[in-house]
């Protein structure tokens, strides 16, 4: 199989060397372009988590040790080194998911960013601080943060260096030493990552990673690391959340999502109409923060569709590693097929088809044509499954509560879009919003390169945040210490004790309520 142009067979032997393995099992995925097998990588087992797990162990305890500087140091040389080789890996991460070139620098530099993000921001998201304590002027307290140890990292195929690497880099810079697993589908990707932060000056037994399938490797690194970190579907989410409860470690999961979009009867339709086919069909629609369902004002829907049709109908399809294409294919005949099964379903039972809705074997095995579904009813599977593809419902509603409502409609939560030229009424609707993240007149861009705010779902897109102090916090345990120059041991008086403390708590309660009115 010919390597694309900035990839030599050495690249992919030094890669394929960092997988911790002590066996000679090997694995082939299959190159979305062409259909053709990737190169062997070798393959991990159970016994080969808990080896790098032990030392990973050892090497954690003199990496925490080092100063914080020094680790975030580390992390911006990576960084670094993450620019200087993209186009190496915008190769490699189009070989194995099938991304358009555009998609795939997008997110060789969305992870720089984070590098860089971590390596300025982390020494004070993790400096100690001092607070107010029980007994302010005798008391003091202080908060100091230390890692948890061994972090587990699972990532999916689609984003196999954003999702993955972004967050090992809070997780080694908070101190911690990282297991992941390599995705199946796309593991040479991760693996490159790893080969520059070991020349960015990361230990080897620092970050370790290991390849096979989940259902092979899930549970063995959960029974090692001390907090697990997993972005994927919800279903198995909750499996992986089920067995870390098991052993009482913490997690942070990414989950599915159904994002809607909402275009306002005042909103600029050119503007709404390009946000939707950029946020509808970036990475061929595989993008946990992609939007699946757009609402649009009744007033404005027939003209909204009718532009989208006309701009998804000019998008150019195909498998290329220049910048001549926009939209590139799915990643593996799994996704097709749930992608085919979804828009068929739909016009089993009677959608419309207003755009695309066909395969395009003649560009590749994979293809499937960027697509515009209206018509869609709740008995239809695309109204409320994921479709992670490059399939959009639009529909029509009568005002903004029924578009809240109808975005609210859902289990998941994770992204959400408003178009409006009215900002302050978009912003009011944006709270009402159950989403992690709202964007307000872009459709997902803006708060996932937010790196200073958090990021993540509500109700079954996830628990907890990535990006800004969250991502790094996550990875850490708080302590709390408090010192007094005399001690003040429990008075024998108890009752006049007693007395003493109500007093206090009361000028408390004052103190907090005149605070209260002034932020009011």
């Amino acid at each position: 199989m010919k390597l694309p142009p900035h990839l030599a067979a050495s690249d992919l032997t030094r890669y394929a060397a960092q997988v911790f393995t002590t066996g000679d099992e090997v694995a082939r995925s299959v190159a979305p372009f062409t259909g053709e097998p990737l190169p062997a990588v070798p393959q991990s087992s159970a016994a080969d988590v808990a080896l790098a797990a032990s030392r990973g162990r050892v090497a954690q305890v003199g990496w925490a040790a080092r100063p914080a500087s020094e680790r975030a140091g580390i992390a911006l040389r990576f960084g670094e080194l993450l620019i200087a080789e993209r186009d190496k890996l915008v190769d490699l991460v189009q070989r194995e998911t099938g991304k358009s070139r555009i998609h795939a620098g997008i997110e060789a530099l969305g992870v720089a960013t984070v590098a860089a993000h971590y390596g300025a921001e982390s020494a004070g998201y993790l400096a100690a601080r001092s607070v107010r304590s029980g007994v302010p002027g005798v008391v003091q307290a202080r908060v100091t943060r230390h890692p948890k140890g061994l972090v587990g990292v699972i990532a999916p195929w689609n984003y196999p260096l954003f999702l993955a690497v972004g967050d090992v880099i809070p997780a080694l810079i908070a101190g911690n030493a990282v297991l992941s697993k390599a995705d199946s589908q796309a593991p040479l990707t991760l693996l490159a990552a790893r080969d520059l932060a070991i020349r960015a000056g990361v230990p080897a037994d620092v970050w370790q990673v290991v390849a096979g399938p989940g259902s092979k490797l899930g549970q063995a690194i959960i029974d090692q690391v001390d907090h697990l970190a997993f972005t994927g579907s919800t279903a198995t989410g909750r499996r992986l959340a089920a067995a870390a409860g098991e052993r009482l470690i913490s997690t942070s999961l990414e989950l599915g999502g159904k994002n809607p979009m909402i275009v306002r009867a005042d909103a600029n339709l050119e503007a709404a109409v390009t946000g939707a086919v950029q946020a509808c069909f970036a990475s061929a629609g595989q993008m946990c923060i992609g939007i699946e369902r757009i609402y649009v004002h009744e007033t404005r829907y027939p003209e909204f569709v009718e532009r989208l049709v006309a701009e998804t109908g000019r998008i150019r399809m195909g498998a290329s590693y220049d910048h001549d294409v926009e939209l590139g294919s799915l990643t593996s005949a799994e996704q097709l097929e749930a992608t085919v099964g979804h828009v068929a379903d739909a016009v089993a039972q009677g959608a419309t088809v207003a755009a695309g809705g066909s395969p395009r074997p003649e560009l590749g095995p994979f293809f499937f044509e960027p697509t515009v579904l209206t018509g869609v009813l709740p008995s239809m599977q695309v109204f409320t499954e994921e479709t992670f593809g490059p399939v959009v419902s639009v529909y029509p509603v009568v005002d903004d509560d029924d578009a809240i409502t109808r975005a609210n409609d859902t289990e998941y939560g994770l992204s959400a879009s408003v178009w409006s030229k009215d900002l302050a009424a978009a912003l009011a609707m944006a709270q009402r919003i159950q989403a992690g993240a709202v964007n307000i007149n872009d459709g997902y861009l803006s708060a996932i390169s937010s790196l200073s705010a958090p990021m993540g779902g509500m109700k079954a897109s996830g628990v907890g945040r990535r990006h800004a102090a969250d991502g790094i916090l996550r990875f850490t345990e708080s302590q709390t210490t408090t010192s007094q120059r005399v001690s003040t041991p429990y008075p024998s008086r108890t009752k006049v004790y007693l007395q003493a403390t109500r007093l206090v708590v009361l000028a408390q309660l004052k103190s907090a309520r005149r605070k209260a009115r002034k932020d009011i």
